[in-house]
């Protein structure tokens, strides 16, 4: 079944793991239609792109998330936005799959960690090289 999936990665509070959102993008498109692959980019800095203000990069973001059937969000790099993201979808009741890089030695806020429920909203500690296996079982076992 195709569905429309919303990639959620950091931009504004920073861009050095745009090389892992192309990646996990492209195995995305496998289980259907990225509205947000422009998040992979890498042409698109912190400032993200000269012509879009806040307002309009605001509500196009969110008629995605309102179309989109699945969230997956990249949560390694701390990122506000991702955050609000994550928010709206938990509010409008879109499962969502948040990956997280422990071998960065960051830690995941326990916002997000806390939230997992195994059905609706799951986190997954993951390496690059673990992350088409993990998709695969995570689209596969969606009803």
């Amino acid at each position: 079944m195709a569905r429309n999936i919303y990639f959620a990665g950091s931009i504004r509070a920073g861009r050095a793991d745009v090389e892992i959102y192309a990646h996990i993008v492209k195995l995305l498109k496998r289980y259907g239609t990225v509205l947000t692959e422009h998040v992979a980019d890498s042409k698109i800095d912190e400032n993200g792109k000269e012509h879009e203000n806040d307002q309009y990069i605001h509500d196009r973001d969110m008629a995605w998330l309102e179309k989109s059937e699945v969230i997956v969000a990249e949560v390694t790099q701390p990122s506000l936005g991702v955050g609000y993201e994550i928010g709206r979808a938990v509010d409008l009741k879109k499962r969502t799959l948040c990956l997280f890089r422990p071998e960065t030695g960051k830690r995941l806020s326990a916002m997000i960690r806390g939230a997992h429920n195994g059905s609706t909203f799951t986190v997954k500690d993951y390496s690059v090289d673990q992350a088409e296996g993990i998709l695969e079982n995570y689209f596969s076992a969606l009803p």
